[in-house]
């Protein structure tokens, strides 16, 4: 058998360069969680992690709270509610004593020191024992992203308002 020069490095090089690249990518997704970056980093996670449900949905009935029961919660203030919808639609309406937490913005906040949290959105810092962390959006899609985020992050106890601003308004008014 005669072996050509050049095929006893093809190989070698092959597996060479796949390492380099594979490496490459490996550091540049590091970096990226890194510096906190928090779409790409979002990106990511949603595709090197697994979903509580198919689909990614928290339907469970520890997963979720319904309009009337966060409404007795803001009735006894025992609640920390974020609104993890776009500032603008924020502004356009949302639930008494919610706080703007923008989805893409989540991870990083609740990564935020406590002092800085308090500093940045006016309230306590969510701890991640807490039972009365819930997060809302229009329908409910977005919420449930939050509580995945919230959830990877230790935040195990966290819900969400099922169907959103929506459905909060459809039952309570605002």
């Amino acid at each position: 058998m005669i072996v050509s020069h050049s095929s006893l490095y093809s190989v070698p090089a092959l597996t060479m360069l796949s390492l380099l690249l594979s490496r490459g990518f490996c550091q540049a997704v590091t970096e990226v969680n890194r510096r906190s970056y928090p779409t790409v980093a979002s990106f990511i996670r949603t595709y090197t992690t697994t979903s509580p449900t198919c689909g990614g949905t928290y339907d469970d009935e520890a997963s979720v709270v319904s309009p009337s029961q966060l409404k007795a919660m803001l009735s006894n203030r025992n609640v920390q509610l974020f609104d993890v919808r776009n500032p603008d639609e924020y502004q356009g309406g949302h639930i008494p004593q919610a706080v703007n937490l923008p989805l893409d913005t989540v991870e990083e906040s609740l990564k935020l020191p406590p002092e800085s949290f308090k500093q940045k959105f006016e309230v306590k810092a969510p701890g991640k024992d807490d039972d009365n962390i819930v997060f809302n959006c229009r329908t409910g899609v977005r919420s449930g992203e939050a509580l995945a985020i919230a959830r990877q992050m230790g935040f195990h106890r966290a819900r969400h308002l099922k169907g959103g601003y929506v459905a909060w308004v459809e039952q309570e008014g605002n």
